[in-house]
């Protein structure tokens, strides 16, 4: 068996995307929500398996890789998360960089000579690398409106990963994949009437102008945490919502708190964008978070636990901030 197993976001589904456009495998595809990263556990491999792993954490998926691993099978990995000690083993292929201004997208468009550059660049966007994207961009000599349309088009897919469950989304990540794959440039879902890219982006903007009312939790100079309502509309935006609001404040932390279906919260981190560091440091102190140093979340944090990770999070990056003359 061959399986693509996949972040349900836009950097994972634009990896396997560029992938299968430059030579199409009839996979088994293995995804879920932005933050259902444990996917290798979804799969029981056996001798002489293929596994496609793409945008998903090494360090979270260390047992089911190295079961994978102990039964015969092959594993290609790529991430940009927080990988852990990496195995060395004959059988696995790592291609991991976690250098803050990487993506997913990126590894794979370097492995494939750029071939599908501008799906990278897109992706690069939806990750909230708009630095990185821009230069990207800038190489190709795209005009400023067509590094626009690339950035909404990717905002747009990755706010279609959010949400508690797959029932939350628009379309499943795999729906999602299937219909990208019928454009070998993402210009051409952005020209197209009645794409997904249009549908998504009249979601967003009813979604993004109810999250406009969300609450704020604590603010101070080094870092801003709000909250949202207890609905799909806000665990759909969780994730773009700090993404515009860490480009609207760079000198800041942010984090964006929602409700989940497990009574608790799920939280996402953004670190400051000009001090791209802490984010995976400070969600990992609690059980279930994770990500990279730019970015990170926490999938259920207990509310009582609430004023412990806003204590860390604002005293983490008032350590680490210039002192105000």
């Amino acid at each position: 068996m061959k399986y693509d197993i996949f972040n349900g976001d836009a950097d994972g589904i634009i990896a396997v995307l560029q992938m299968q456009l430059a030579n199409p495998v009839d996979t088994v595809k293995i995804t879920g929500v932005k933050r259902d990263i444990q996917l290798m556990k979804k799969v029981t491999p056996e001798e002489g398996d293929l596994l496609r792993v793409f945008d998903i954490s090494m360090d979270k998926n260390m047992p089911y890789l190295h079961d994978a691993l102990s039964v015969g099978a092959r594993v290609f990995y790529a991430d940009h998360h927080k990988a852990g000690v990496i195995p060395k083993h004959v059988n696995l292929y790592p291609h991991i960089d976690t250098a803050p201004d990487v993506c997913t997208s990126l590894i794979i468009s370097d492995l494939l000579d750029k071939k599908y550059h501008l799906w990278a660049i897109t992706a690069a966007y939806g990750d909230n690398l708009i630095e990185r994207a821009n230069r990207e961009a800038n190489s190709l000599g795209l005009s400023e409106y067509q590094k626009a349309q690339l950035q909404e088009l990717g905002t747009y897919i990755n706010y279609n990963g959010y949400g508690s469950d797959i029932a939350e989304l628009h379309f499943t990540p795999e729906h999602l994949l299937h219909e990208l794959l019928d454009y070998e440039s993402p210009f051409e879902v952005i020209e197209q009437q009645g794409s997904i890219f249009h549908t998504l982006k009249e979601a967003y903007k009813r979604d993004m102008a109810l999250a406009a009312k969300a609450e704020v939790l604590y603010e101070s100079r080094f870092s801003k945490v709000i909250i949202l309502e207890d609905a799909p509309w806000a665990r759909r935006v969780s994730g773009v919502l700090g993404n515009m609001m860490a480009n609207q404040s760079p000198n800041r932390a942010h984090a964006v708190v929602s409700h989940n279906q497990q009574g608790s919260f799920t939280v996402s981190v953004r670190a400051p964008l000009n001090n791209k560091q802490g984010a995976v440091d400070i969600c990992s102190k609690f059980s279930t978070g994770g990500g990279r140093a730019a970015a990170g979340g926490i999938n259920e944090l207990e509310k009582c636990d609430i004023n412990s990770f806003i204590n860390e999070l604002d005293s983490f990056y008032e350590s680490c901030s210039p002192r105000s003359s």
